[in-house]
């Protein structure tokens, strides 16, 4: 394994809705000069995306995200399903658009990565048909342009 395949976990402290509890997210990134690029899809990090560079801080063996440093330009969307019958069809719909994404331990949650050359308005208009018809909810947990 080069230090290029090399993956980290880096964990990144999530707040709970407008509480003042959080919790930790771990997230995969790989370390480079700079700093740790993401290497998956945030699920509840927010203002983090898919291909962005964090700084860290150790803590007891531990690392924790401490600032971005570089920006990748991709955004992550994350989708709630009503019904998880939907989640396959929807997640290749998305892949057409040129979106990837991942599913949650969560079965209804899909976190999706939108890379900056996609069209992000066609990307919109279509979770916002599901969200109309009922089939889901959807946040935009990190907007990169």
């Amino acid at each position: 394994m080069t230090s290029e395949d090399k993956h980290e976990k880096v964990l990144f402290i999530v707040q709970v809705g407008d509480s003042t509890d959080h919790e930790i997210e771990s997230i995969w990134t790989k370390p480079t000069e700079r700093g740790y690029l993401i290497d998956n899809i945030p699920f509840y990090a927010t203002g983090v995306a898919y291909g962005d560079t964090v700084s860290i801080i150790e803590n007891d063996g531990q690392k924790y995200a401490n600032e971005i440093i570089e920006v990748s330009g991709h955004s992550t969307l994350r989708i709630w399903f009503n019904d998880e019958t939907y989640v396959s069809v929807t997640r290749n719909e998305l892949q057409q658009l040129g979106c990837s994404s991942e599913i949650s331990d969560q079965p209804k949650l899909v976190a999706v990565d939108v890379p900056p050359d996609v069209d992000y308005q066609k990307v919109q208009a279509y979770l916002d048909i599901g969200f109309k018809s009922g089939r889901w909810d959807y946040e935009e947990a990190c907007l990169g342009f």
